[in-house]
């Protein structure tokens, strides 16, 4: 009976202890999903919208008060530079003209009659000197009166067409007043406004295909003329495209159009898709899985962002795992189980 009670202590002993034995924990593995570092040809994408304007624009401005006498332009019409478009009334100036013109003639003859005197010691230097000192002042109001009835002229301050008229013929103008606008549209410029990420992948001169909704197949070529060194209050920077104007598929002013500056090159670059960030671009960094599957935080920085892949220039190398799906779950060291 002893022996039978210290087997059955024994026994329950035995079975307590394994029942107190801790369980044995079991490592969990998080699911990840992961993409390759891979290098590929750098392609720059930047398309912005802009509006045309014409390559130059002038105001025709009166340089003189008068009745505008004669006006010799319409609307549409074309015109060259230094064409006269219209004529201020100048009859007051030609009666100007007409008496400083006979004051001269008169002064010139008394100049030329007190030197004479002057040398046979007739008439004294002073006196000389007094004439040709009228004589002169008289010359530049000759010309000044000259000027004026030029000015009487309007001319096109460049060549294009006449997309304004403000004046007709017989009103009062004053000196300043603009009576048309000259448009030049044999060229033609878009302006656009590109971030600081954008600015500085584009170059002076560079290739820039110009689209446009009213010419669905036309692609129209052009170049970019200005970047500004300064950005505006917004932090963005103005950059201006020339293009030639073609007759086949004239563009006019004020036409919506689309700036296509998207370009490849030669040079190859690190990539990851744009998910595998774990912050913002400013403070980048992905979870590089190691040969071990366990993962390891990485800080990089970035380049470019085209397509949904991001540019790495230092942190990581070709041939990388990345962790794209469950960072939130994650943190050094982790093991995780991959699947792509």
């Amino acid at each position: 009976m002893i022996v039978l009670i210290a087997f059955k202590l024994t026994a329950n002993k035995k079975q307590i202890d394994e029942n107190n034995k801790p369980e044995k924990k079991v490592a969990v593995k998080i699911p990840v999903k992961y993409a390759t570092v891979k290098e590929q040809q750098m392609e720059v994408s930047i398309v912005k919208t802009g509006n045309l304007a014409p390559f130059k624009e002038s105001k025709v401005i009166t340089t003189s008060s008068g009745i505008l006498q004669k006006v010799r332009f319409e609307l549409g019409d074309q015109v060259h530079q230094g064409q006269v478009l219209a004529i201020m009334d100048n009859r007051t100036a030609q009666l100007d003209l007409q008496k400083a013109e006979s004051n001269l003639s008169k002064l010139k003859a008394d100049v030329q009659t007190y030197t004479e005197l002057l040398e046979g010691k007739a008439t004294t230097r002073e006196k000389v000197n007094e004439l040709r000192q009228s004589y002169s002042d008289a010359q530049v109001q000759v010309d000044q009166i000259k000027k004026q009835m030029s000015d009487a002229s309007v001319k096109a301050p460049t060549s294009g067409t006449i997309s304004a008229k403000n004046m007709e013929e017989g009103v009062f103008a004053n000196a300043g007043s603009e009576i048309a606008t000259i448009i030049n549209l044999s060229r033609t410029k878009v302006q656009v406004n590109l971030t600081e990420g954008e600015v500085y992948k584009i170059k002076q001169g560079q290739s820039v295909k110009i689209t446009t909704d009213v010419y669905a197949n036309a692609v129209f070529p052009g170049k970019v003329s200005f970047i500004s060194p300064q950005a505006d209050a917004t932090h963005n920077y103005m950059v201006e495209i020339m293009i030639d104007n073609i007759q086949k598929s004239p563009l006019r002013s004020g036409t919506f159009v689309y700036a296509d500056f998207s370009q490849k090159s030669k040079q190859q670059i690190l990539v990851i898709p744009r998910e595998a960030l774990t912050e913002s671009v400013k403070n980048a960094s992905v979870y590089v899985i190691g040969q071990d599957n366990r993962v390891v935080l990485t800080p990089v920085q970035t380049g470019i962002e085209t397509g949904g892949l991001i540019e790495i220039t230092t942190g990581l190398k070709s041939g990388d795992r990345v962790v794209t799906s469950g960072q939130i779950n994650l943190k050094n060291g982790t093991e995780v189980s991959l699947s792509n």
